[in-house]
Protein backbone atom coordinates (compact mmCIF):
# COMPACT_ATOMS: atom_id res chain seq x y z
CA UNK A 1 0.00 0.00 0.00
CA UNK A 2 1.06 3.17 -0.41
CA UNK A 3 1.86 5.20 2.90
CA UNK A 4 1.46 8.52 1.37
CA UNK A 5 -1.75 8.25 0.22
CA UNK A 6 -2.96 7.01 3.22
CA UNK A 7 -1.10 9.49 5.54
CA UNK A 8 -3.48 12.15 2.51
CA UNK A 9 -6.51 10.00 2.92
CA UNK A 10 -6.64 10.24 6.84
CA UNK A 11 -5.87 14.30 6.27
CA UNK A 12 -9.05 14.71 3.90
CA UNK A 13 -10.97 12.45 6.38
CA UNK A 14 -10.31 14.32 9.22
CA UNK A 15 -10.65 17.79 7.72
CA UNK A 16 -14.21 16.98 6.10
CA UNK A 17 -15.00 15.34 9.95
CA UNK A 18 -13.75 18.22 11.91
CA UNK A 19 -15.85 20.68 9.46
CA UNK A 20 -18.83 18.86 9.40
CA UNK A 21 -18.49 19.03 13.42
CA UNK A 22 -18.13 23.08 13.39
CA UNK A 23 -21.00 23.18 10.38
CA UNK A 24 -23.27 21.11 12.73
CA UNK A 25 -22.98 23.44 15.81
CA UNK A 26 -24.61 26.08 13.14
CA UNK A 27 -27.33 23.96 11.83
CA UNK A 28 -29.17 21.47 11.64
CA UNK A 29 -27.76 18.27 9.67
CA UNK A 30 -30.42 18.76 6.87
CA UNK A 31 -29.07 22.17 6.54
CA UNK A 32 -25.51 20.80 5.49
CA UNK A 33 -24.83 20.43 1.95
CA UNK A 34 -21.46 18.28 0.70
CA UNK A 35 -20.65 21.62 -1.21
CA UNK A 36 -20.85 23.51 1.80
CA UNK A 37 -18.81 21.19 3.54
CA UNK A 38 -16.28 20.42 0.98
CA UNK A 39 -15.69 24.62 0.63
CA UNK A 40 -15.52 24.53 4.74
CA UNK A 41 -12.66 21.83 4.47
CA UNK A 42 -10.81 23.37 1.76
CA UNK A 43 -11.67 19.95 -0.37
CA UNK A 44 -13.40 19.18 -3.36
CA UNK A 45 -16.37 16.96 -3.52
CA UNK A 46 -14.95 14.30 -4.93
CA UNK A 47 -12.42 13.70 -2.51
CA UNK A 48 -15.76 13.69 -0.40
CA UNK A 49 -17.08 11.16 -2.33
CA UNK A 50 -14.02 9.38 -2.45
CA UNK A 51 -14.35 8.64 1.17
CA UNK A 52 -18.09 8.62 1.93
CA UNK A 53 -21.29 8.15 0.31
CA UNK A 54 -23.43 11.07 1.88
CA UNK A 55 -23.50 13.06 4.27
CA UNK A 56 -25.41 9.96 6.61
CA UNK A 57 -22.33 8.35 5.76
CA UNK A 58 -20.48 10.61 7.47
CA UNK A 59 -22.33 10.58 10.39
CA UNK A 60 -22.52 7.18 10.38
CA UNK A 61 -18.58 6.89 10.55
CA UNK A 62 -18.21 9.30 12.91
CA UNK A 63 -20.07 7.98 15.28
CA UNK A 64 -18.47 4.42 15.07
CA UNK A 65 -14.99 6.18 15.69
CA UNK A 66 -15.83 7.89 18.76
CA UNK A 67 -17.50 4.84 19.79
CA UNK A 68 -14.46 2.88 19.22
CA UNK A 69 -12.09 5.74 20.55
CA UNK A 70 -14.42 4.59 23.51
CA UNK A 71 -14.30 1.13 23.92
CA UNK A 72 -10.55 1.78 23.90
CA UNK A 73 -10.73 3.21 27.08
CA UNK A 74 -11.99 -0.19 28.18
CA UNK A 75 -10.62 -2.83 26.50
CA UNK A 76 -8.27 -4.09 29.27
CA UNK A 77 -11.32 -4.16 31.07
CA UNK A 78 -13.82 -5.69 29.00
CA UNK A 79 -10.96 -8.23 27.61
CA UNK A 80 -10.05 -9.32 31.53
CA UNK A 81 -14.22 -9.18 32.19
CA UNK A 82 -13.30 -6.93 35.32
CA UNK A 83 -15.42 -3.41 35.57
CA UNK A 84 -13.55 -1.36 37.52
CA UNK A 85 -16.46 1.28 37.84
CA UNK A 86 -14.16 4.08 36.71
CA UNK A 87 -15.46 6.93 35.26
CA UNK A 88 -12.50 8.91 36.04
CA UNK A 89 -11.35 7.93 32.60
CA UNK A 90 -14.38 8.25 30.64
CA UNK A 91 -15.02 11.81 32.26
CA UNK A 92 -11.29 12.92 31.57
CA UNK A 93 -12.21 11.45 27.64
CA UNK A 94 -15.44 13.48 27.39
CA UNK A 95 -13.78 16.66 28.24
CA UNK A 96 -10.82 15.73 26.28
CA UNK A 97 -13.16 15.66 23.27
CA UNK A 98 -16.13 17.70 24.17
CA UNK A 99 -17.06 18.97 20.57
CA UNK A 100 -17.42 15.51 19.41
CA UNK A 101 -19.42 14.21 22.30
CA UNK A 102 -21.61 17.21 21.73
CA UNK A 103 -21.59 16.38 18.21
CA UNK A 104 -22.62 12.87 19.22
CA UNK A 105 -25.66 14.30 21.62
CA UNK A 106 -26.78 16.24 18.76
CA UNK A 107 -26.97 13.76 16.08
CA UNK A 108 -28.98 11.52 18.63
CA UNK A 109 -26.02 8.76 18.07
CA UNK A 110 -26.41 7.47 21.92
CA UNK A 111 -29.53 6.51 21.69
CA UNK A 112 -27.93 3.48 19.67
CA UNK A 113 -25.37 2.78 22.53
CA UNK A 114 -26.27 0.10 24.35
CA UNK A 115 -23.28 -1.25 27.13
CA UNK A 116 -21.01 -3.89 26.12
CA UNK A 117 -20.13 -5.14 29.58
CA UNK A 118 -22.47 -4.54 32.93
CA UNK A 119 -21.01 -5.45 36.32
CA UNK A 120 -23.19 -8.27 37.03
CA UNK A 121 -21.44 -8.39 41.11
CA UNK A 122 -22.58 -4.87 41.17
CA UNK A 123 -26.25 -5.17 40.16
CA UNK A 124 -26.15 -8.60 42.52
CA UNK A 125 -24.83 -6.88 45.10
CA UNK A 126 -27.23 -3.27 44.40
CA UNK A 127 -30.44 -5.70 43.16
CA UNK A 128 -30.29 -9.48 44.08
CA UNK A 129 -29.78 -9.49 39.61
CA UNK A 130 -33.70 -8.70 39.85
CA UNK A 131 -34.85 -6.75 36.74
CA UNK A 132 -31.07 -6.24 35.14
CA UNK A 133 -32.29 -5.00 31.94
CA UNK A 134 -34.05 -2.14 33.64
CA UNK A 135 -31.46 -1.35 36.05
CA UNK A 136 -28.91 -1.17 33.20
CA UNK A 137 -31.39 1.59 31.09
CA UNK A 138 -31.91 3.62 34.19
CA UNK A 139 -28.17 3.46 34.58
CA UNK A 140 -27.45 4.98 31.03
CA UNK A 141 -30.39 7.11 31.22
CA UNK A 142 -28.88 8.64 34.33
CA UNK A 143 -25.22 9.03 33.26
CA UNK A 144 -26.06 10.17 29.49
CA UNK A 145 -28.07 12.73 31.33
CA UNK A 146 -25.39 13.97 33.40
CA UNK A 147 -22.95 14.15 30.80
CA UNK A 148 -25.38 16.21 28.63
CA UNK A 149 -25.54 18.80 30.93
CA UNK A 150 -22.26 18.77 31.87
CA UNK A 151 -21.36 19.48 28.47
CA UNK A 152 -24.35 22.21 27.70
CA UNK A 153 -22.37 23.76 30.23
CA UNK A 154 -19.19 23.61 28.63
CA UNK A 155 -17.65 20.67 31.12
CA UNK A 156 -17.66 23.59 33.55
CA UNK A 157 -16.65 21.23 36.49
CA UNK A 158 -13.81 19.22 36.57
CA UNK A 159 -13.68 15.23 34.99
CA UNK A 160 -13.26 14.60 38.90
CA UNK A 161 -15.59 16.08 40.48
CA UNK A 162 -18.10 14.96 38.19
CA UNK A 163 -16.82 11.26 39.31
CA UNK A 164 -17.47 12.01 42.69
CA UNK A 165 -20.73 12.95 42.12
CA UNK A 166 -22.02 9.73 40.02
CA UNK A 167 -20.12 8.42 43.66
CA UNK A 168 -22.54 10.06 45.48
CA UNK A 169 -25.71 8.66 43.66
CA UNK A 170 -24.40 5.26 44.64
CA UNK A 171 -23.54 6.25 48.12
CA UNK A 172 -27.15 5.48 49.12
CA UNK A 173 -26.78 2.22 48.00
CA UNK A 174 -23.94 1.09 50.11
CA UNK A 175 -21.70 0.09 47.21
CA UNK A 176 -17.77 1.13 46.67
CA UNK A 177 -17.30 2.51 42.74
Amino acid sequence: MNTKNNKKKRESQHKIETAFIELLQEKDIYEISVTALCKKAHLNRTTFYSNYLDIFDLVDKIGIKLIEDLHDLYSDEENSHYNSNDFLKLFQHIKDKQLFYKTYFKLGLDLHFQPTVYDKKLAKDLYDEKYIDYHIQYSKAGITAIIKHWINNGCDISPEEMFQILKDEYKSKSVAI
